[in-house]
């Protein structure tokens, strides 16, 4: 078997993708880490020696310099079995189990149960682009991340920022130290440098991404609407999501299309852009706004829409009051906000046919 360094050197040479010095290092880390945990021997021994055993990796950098790229290619190559999932939609999943157990007699011990169950089906769970914003997902991680390595799980997780910046000035974040704690001890921390976006690097124009938002665009949209939904009379469809009704007004085939406040304005999470993906392939969204303080909430939404499509892989087109590069965040928001302008940037690239 080829090692993860031969590995990705093929990638690389394959998809024309310069790599860089702190890129191989990592590369090189993963090797030695893959090296360990698939010698069942050499884990056993290590897990129950005195010197403590680390678990995965928490890689970390700039929006752009390759760290989901590095990882998405070392998820592929283990031999492990693995589960790739959005920590939005995985921390659905626990509080689906609490709730349906909590009035089971060991309801203390859930999140101990829910990764034991978790352990029967994979030995290797990856998040992409980890963040905490909610007070209800920060209040039992420590728990739930304790169980998970108390079962030998190994995780492996991106971020834009450094663990010790997790959840930074949330509500009562004295209660989620622990899990800063934990999660120090149990796992590697990786800051992987550079300064390329190589999401960047083949796109020579965007022709998705429609500013100024004016009637020129309008008719562009229009035109590749009715192209992709066979110049149909638009359709309606209508999606339940935990017993509420959610309509897509303009839907065919895969092909939806919503104004910005359809999906911004109203009170929906995660759970909700996860279900509207499962339905879409090619996703339009018009007239994105000059975001600021007063629609925080609504740019909030904005940037988990985004990650849910982007791990979909679901194809944008979209108009906006202001181009990409200027596009604006509230204060609050700007630094998780320049993953999502890069994550719009790749979803609004050109297809490829």
């Amino acid at each position: 078997m080829k090692s993860f360094n031969q590995s990705f050197e093929s990638f690389c040479k394959k998809n024309n993708i310069k790599k860089n010095s702190e890129q191989l290092d990592l590369v090189e880390k993963f090797d030695e880490f893959y090296a360990i945990i698939k010698d069942d021997k050499t884990l056993l021994k290590k897990i129950f020696s005195k010197a403590p055993q680390k678990l995965g990796y928490y890689v970390h950098g700039d929006v752009g310099v390759g760290k989901t790229m590095i990882c998405n290619e070392f998820y592929q190559y283990v031999e492990l079995n693995k589960k790739k999932t959005h920590f939005n939609k995985f921390m659905i999943e626990v509080h689906d189990f609490l709730q349906q157990n909590q009035n089971n007699e060991n309801a203390e011990n859930l999140l101990t149960q829910y990764a034991r169950t978790l352990k029967d089906k994979v030995s290797l769970l990856y998040f992409d682009e980890f963040q905490v914003t909610n007070i209800v997902d920060a209040m039992i991680l420590g728990k739930l991340f304790q169980s998970l390595f108390d079962e030998k799980i190994f995780i492996l997780i991106t971020s834009n920022i450094k663990i010790s910046e997790l959840y930074k000035d949330g509500l009562q974040r004295e209660q989620f130290l622990p899990f800063l704690k934990t999660i120090k001890e149990k796992i590697y921390e990786y800051e992987l440098k550079g300064d390329i976006d190589f999401r960047k690097q083949d796109v020579t124009k965007i022709n998705r991404f429609f500013y100024p938002n004016d009637k020129k665009a309008l008719s562009s949209i229009n035109q590749l609407f009715r192209k992709l939904t066979k110049d149909r009379k638009k359709l309606q469809k209508e999606i339940i999501i935990r017993g509420r009704k959610f309509p897509l007004e303009q839907f065919y085939d895969g092909v939806a299309r919503f104004e910005f406040q359809e999906l911004c304005d109203q009170n929906l999470g995660a759970e909700d852009y996860i279900e509207i993906a499962k339905f879409c392939k090619f996703i339009i969204i018009e007239n994105i706004p000059k975001f600021h303080e007063g629609i925080s909430n609504q740019q909030q939404r904005f940037i988990t829409l985004i990650d849910v499509f982007y791990e979909n892989r679901i194809k944008l087109m979209v108009s906006s009051k202001t181009s990409l590069e200027d596009i604006s965040s509230a204060s609050t928001l700007e630094f998780v906000f320049k993953r999502t302008k890069s994550r719009l940037y790749e979803l609004t690239s050109p297809m490829v046919t």
